[in-house]
């Protein structure tokens, strides 16, 4: 899951990703990166790249847990394939965290381009805004990285704080909250020793084909959103970037879990997963039936390869009969960080001390905290 920062108007709807504090804690003693990204990993043995690059869009990236597990699974199956890789982030404390996970990527893998943007879903697969205006504004920084090792790299990223800085500004949108950019803004970065083999791979200003051989689509919408919403603004644009033969894995909640119960003790007639995948994946068909593509196919849609779980860490004497504070409310944060409550009705909660006992009653059940997502793959034939 992406969180995205901005700081919400007193007349503006909140967001609940907008809490960085639930989101750190969340990722950090949860298995949801590594998991998400073994899922994603699978959709690379059906790649076959073609010259002459090996092309990688992450719509969400994050801090980059994710996204570095799979370059590295990719380099581990393509060592000598060029990769150029785009991730797209509005968050800059993110994108920030993003860069640190890169060193010892362009150390391993050095004919590798990496494309850092804050555009919109049916903007970032292009590296180009829509509207004339933002076209005109966006910024369009190349960097060549002088080093040859993993701490030169490293050295070198973290001196890009400047860029992120005036780059990565957003403000929030009057309607819904959501945080937009204040200047549209792509990175790219390469090694200046592969520029020259790299040449025709690297991206410039207004001259970019999307062509994606694969596309991370995990967790890019707030769950409770109408499915016709998602498919328009999000999963539609993302399925055009696709190359032939190209694959967008899309990976969402189910809300099937002992988390939901957590949360289903506080408010029982909570129900924030509003697309189940058969919804989303019928919204999207009918999407491709009205615009007359039947270039379009849907796979791994079966209970079987849909499903997966992720676990928060806890050692075995960590839940028993006297569960530690520090591990109750781990859970409950990523109880309802998953479910997406806003931190106003969890205030109500907090003050009457309830949540803790439906916490800790809900993993003495179960023996620990594990959420259920599930997955599907959007394919593009010739």
């Amino acid at each position: 899951m992406s969180e995205e920062k901005t700081e919400p108007q007193k007349d503006q709807p909140f967001r609940f990703f907008d809490n960085r504090e639930k989101y750190l804690l969340f990722v950090t003693t949860t298995s949801e990166k590594s998991v998400t990204a073994e899922k994603v990993g699978e959709e690379l043995k059906f790649l076959t790249p073609n010259p002459p690059a090996l092309r990688l869009f992450d719509a969400g990236v994050g801090n980059g847990a994710v996204f570095s597990r799979v370059l590295r699974d990719m380099h581990s199956r393509f060592p000598t394939v060029p990769f150029l890789v785009v991730g797209k982030e509005i968050s800059m404390e993110d994108t920030r965290l993003w860069l640190e996970t890169l060193a010892d990527r362009f150390a391993e893998h050095p004919q590798t381009i990496v494309v850092m943007t804050n555009l919109y879903y049916a903007e970032a697969p292009w590296l180009e805004p829509k509207n004339p205006a933002d076209r005109e504004k966006l910024e369009w920084h190349d960097v060549a990285l002088d080093g040859t090792t993993a701490h030169d790299f490293s050295q070198e990223i973290g001196k890009l704080g400047e860029k992120l800085n005036r780059g990565w500004q957003t403000r929030s949108s009057p309607i819904t909250g959501n945080p937009l950019y204040v200047t549209p803004s792509v990175l790219v970065l390469y090694r200046r020793d592969q520029a020259f083999a790299m040449h025709d791979i690297i991206p410039r200003k207004g001259k970019f084909d999307a062509n994606f051989d694969l596309i991370i689509a995990a967790q890019p919408y707030r769950s409770r959103t109408d499915a016709k919403f998602k498919v328009k603004k999000v999963l539609g644009p993302l399925s055009d970037s696709l190359s032939v033969n190209g694959r967008m894995i899309v990976v969402q909640s189910t809300g099937h879990d002992p988390g939901m119960e957590i949360i289903r003790k506080v408010w029982p007639t909570e129900e924030p997963f509003a697309t189940p995948r058969h919804i989303l994946i019928n919204t999207l068909k009918e999407s491709f039936v009205e615009s007359g593509n039947k270039q379009y196919s849907i796979e791994g849609t079966g209970d079987d390869s849909a499903l997966f779980t992720y676990h928060m860490h806890a050692l075995p004497d960590e839940i028993g009969s006297n569960i530690g504070t520090s591990t109750l409310l781990a859970a409950w944060n990523a109880a309802v960080y998953v479910a997406q409550i806003d931190d106003e009705r969890m205030n109500e909660v907090l003050q009457l001390g309830s949540y803790l006992d439906a916490t800790r009653s809900v993993l003495q059940r179960h023996g620990g905290l594990w959420f259920q997502d599930e997955s599907f793959v959007v394919v593009r034939r010739s």
